[in-house]
């Protein structure tokens, strides 16, 4: 079942739609136009009682004002580049800048801050789907070429979030794009993720600068607060007496899925834990890389739909997408977009009960 509704207006009289796709079940997801950002996910606890597990608000101005991204889909470039600023094909490009002197999430008007069009919607009891179009005009925010990027939701039973991309560009571009919600899955608003356990299967990651620009070392995990290769909770490493945490302030650091680039069917990239409901996700990406985030920007100064406070940790983000600053990396796998051979990538976000925390 997929309904739509009204969820305010811009200051240019344009409409925000909130879609929401619903199965049988009751696993259900909200997307809005604004930043074709994911603003609800609800699924059951072990007991079936229904929350959602990503962060999220309730009105349109919150999510044009407030910080964190909650949900959104980022580009023209998920995450860093340094410098705002790459060279391609034998000619130099200079982004707009929106973190000191680097540029991240595609700038100050990121896709996260456009009003997307629907494109398709597909109302089937065993696969809603919905379908958001983007443009990006050439030279927006620095960029070359015109590119096109189409974002699908979908939900498939039981309880997967299947979200599809793909873009095109008429000039060689660089492109990068990820979905930046924050979970939560003891339920929105529950406070401190930091006793969720984690596995991601990751044998290496990307050590970071003191601007969180990657070094361009690609470090082995052993022996480091880096490897959750066996399930672990978030507290065990964020505190810790480690360069890497202190720089981030936690956990803000790309997992090596892939050094060879996307792989052409998704396989799962991380799971987590939470023991007090029962619950259970796992991420399954074609992408390279998985963007540990944990909730570090999260300052307390705005209110979600629980009408608690998101402070520091209360969401994680667990970001599939190609590596920070690959335009300036060559040994990264490239992010270079060329016409005429578009950009496809499936990220899956599965939802169930941890089969060790079910209801005996």
């Amino acid at each position: 079942m997929i309904t739509r509704s009204v969820f305010g207006t811009l200051p240019g009289g344009e409409t925000v739609e909130r879609i929401e796709l619903t199965l049988a079940n009751g696993f259900s997801a909200a997307i809005l136009t604004w930043g074709a950002t994911l603003q609800s996910l609800r699924s059951p606890d072990r007991e079936g009682r229904f929350a959602s597990v990503v962060l999220g608000y309730t009105t349109l101005d919150d999510y044009r004002n407030a910080g964190g991204r909650l949900g959104a889909t980022m580009g023209r470039y998920a995450n860093r580049i340094e410098n705002g600023h790459f060279h391609l094909d034998g000619q130099d490009h200079q982004l707009q800048r929106n973190e000191g002197r680097h540029a991240i999430h595609g700038g100050p008007e990121g896709f996260d801050r456009r009003l997307w069009s629907v494109e398709s919607i597909l109302d089937l009891p065993d696969r809603p789907e919905v379908r958001l179009r983007l443009e990006s005009p050439d030279g927006d925010q620095g960029f070359p070429g015109r590119l096109v990027l189409t974002v699908s939701y979908a939900l498939k039973a039981p309880g997967d979030l299947v979200i599809s991309y793909e873009a095109s560009s008429d000039r060689p571009t660089v492109f990068n794009t990820t979905n930046h919600a924050y979970f939560n899955l003891a339920g929105e608003g529950s406070g401190s993720v930091l006793d969720h356990r984690f596995t991601i299967p990751a044998d290496r990651f990307l050590p970071v600068n003191d601007e969180l620009i990657p070094t361009g070392e690609i470090r082995n995990v052993d022996g480091t607060e880096f490897d959750f290769r066996e399930a672990r909770p978030l507290a065990a490493g964020i505190r810790a007496d480690d360069p890497q945490i202190r720089l981030g302030r936690g956990y803000d650091h790309c997992y090596v899925l892939s050094e060879n680039g996307p792989e052409p069917y998704p396989r799962l990239a991380a799971r987590v834990e939470e023991e007090q409901s029962g619950r259970q996700l796992e991420v399954l990406t074609t992408e390279p890389g998985l963007q540990l985030h944990s909730g570090n920007v999260l300052t307390g100064r705005y209110h979600g739909a629980s009408g608690r406070a998101y402070r520091q940790s209360d969401g994680f983000c667990l970001e599939a997408q190609h590596f920070p600053n690959a335009p300036n990396a060559a040994h990264f796998p490239s992010t270079v977009l060329r016409p005429g051979k578009p950009y496809r990538s499936i990220t899956i976000y599965r939802l169930g009960i941890t089969p060790s925390l079910a209801r005996s």
